[in-house]
């Protein structure tokens, strides 16, 4: 039995059907957790604190997500997907509260180092910890549907909806308050998933290995190796969102400096890109499981975000502060940043057996593209200038175009379908992502 909505209209939408109050909570956790994205900095600055331990601060909260996020797939494999999500509500709630109740009104940074920095383990274990469930339990033909919700949900909460919110609350309850608030948005998020989820596959370890943690452990890096192909999908990872974290770093002073944009014009580009991304987070799920899971990664993401990062530069440049025309390549960037959702279909797809392991190297791409990308710029915006950084992301995404050519997935035997599946870059319709048909 379930507690989802009505089945055959979330079954048509591409959501499995025993996971849809899980989607929501995801977004509401989502949405929490994005609340102080916009404003905690400056929050902090203005209580003190110098600039430098701020972004210390972020350093290590940032730290603390990329180890999260890796460790997710593990302790899934280890535990099953749901103990890891109530480990990571518990986490945030727990240093959320410590971070409230001590670490601000006495203005200690240590404390604030403590508590805020421990808090950075808790959203990954808690949505990679669905994505795992996701996994686990959709059908392959339509598991980049499935991912391209999760993604939706994920960053339509963060940072998106979570700075609206913190906009409207902070002139009539304050920023402190505010900061509560996101923690009652977390705790109400959370328990919906944890509570109205009914599949029973989230208490039970992906694959069934009966691996003991340290070669859990291990294997989910050895897997980088033992199966190529993962280590490659995990490069492709690296390299989709590189640029953007690279773009954080020199597009605003291009665009004010050099474009000549204010710095408001600026950020509403930059709130357009985001937009149109989330949106194009579904559009390319439902895209993936009809053209192809490797094509669209490929041509719409590879191909797409070449060409994408090219004309973010050059029609800006060339047209000088026209708004309406940098809004439009702003938009269309975000939108092929999206021509990536299927990777995390196709992934953990590759090994069925370990999924927990593909999706923590998965996770482990994604968090290395987080300081990849600012590495890039720190690198060579010297000696080549902004122009010259752009056709290095441009060139590593004609690079994935290539390189997601060779993440074809085993041939599926004794399957009418198996063929086209291969062609496609995709599974057949009846097929879940490494286990059993899901229920009907």
């Amino acid at each position: 039995m379930t507690n989802s909505p009505p089945r055959s209209l979330i079954t048509r939408l591409g959501i499995p059907p025993t996971l849809a109050w899980g989607y929501l909570g995801l977004l509401l956790f989502m949405i929490g957790d994005g609340v102080e994205s916009g404003y905690l900095s400056p929050y902090l600055a203005d209580q003190g604190i110098p600039e430098s331990r701020v972004a210390l601060l972020f350093t290590v909260y940032g730290i603390a997500a990329g180890l999260a996020a890796w460790l997710s797939g593990v302790l899934s494999e280890l535990w099953g997907p749901r103990r890891v999500m109530w480990t990571g509500l518990g986490i945030w709630g727990a240093f959320q509260t410590l971070f409230l109740l001590a670490a601000i009104p006495l203005t200690s940074y240590p404390l604030m180092m403590l508590a805020y920095g421990l808090r950075g383990l808790g959203y990954p274990l808690f949505a990679y910890g669905f994505l795992v469930w996701v996994a686990g339990v959709t059908p392959r033909a339509r598991l980049g549907t499935a991912m391209g919700w999760f993604w939706f949900a994920f960053t339509g909460g963060l940072p998106t909806l979570g700075s609206l919110v913190a906009g409207g609350l902070i002139p009539r309850i304050g920023a402190y308050a505010t900061l509560w608030a996101a923690l009652v948005l977390v705790a109400a998020g959370g328990l919906i998933a944890l509570l109205l989820v009914r599949d029973d596959r989230g208490a039970q370890r992906p694959g069934g290995t009966g691996e003991g943690p340290v070669a859990t452990l291990l294997g989910s890096v050895t897997i980088l190796w033992r199966n190529p192909r993962v280590g490659v999908g995990s490069l492709v990872r690296v390299i989709n969102t590189a640029s953007q974290f690279g773009f954080f770093v020199i597009m605003p002073i291009h665009f004010t400096r050099t474009v000549g944009f204010s710095l408001t014009q600026w950020l509403h580009l930059l709130s357009a890109m985001f937009a149109t991304n989330i949106f194009a987070n579904l559009l390319f799920g439902v895209v993936g499981d009809r053209f192809g899971w490797r094509r669209t990664i490929a041509w719409f993401g590879g191909a797409g975000c070449a060409l994408s990062t090219l004309l973010l530069f050059y029609v800006p440049d060339a047209a000088g502060p026209d708004f309406p025309l940098a809004l439009l390549v702003a938009a269309f960037y975000g939108a092929t940043l999206a021509g990536y959702v299927p990777i995390s279909a196709l992934v953990p797809t590759l090994e069925p057996k370990h999924q927990g392991q593909a999706l923590a190297a998965l996770n482990l791409g994604a968090g290395a593209s987080t300081f990849v990308g600012p590495a890039v710029v720190a690198a060579f915006v010297g000696p080549l200038g902004v122009e010259g950084v752009v056709w290095i992301f441009a060139g590593m995404y004609a690079v994935s175009c290539v390189l997601t050519h060779f993440l074809k997935l085993p041939d599926e035997p004794g399957t009418a379908d198996a063929g086209a599946a291969a062609r496609r870059g995709d599974a057949p319709e009846d097929t879940a992502a490494g286990t059993a048909p899901a229920p009907a």
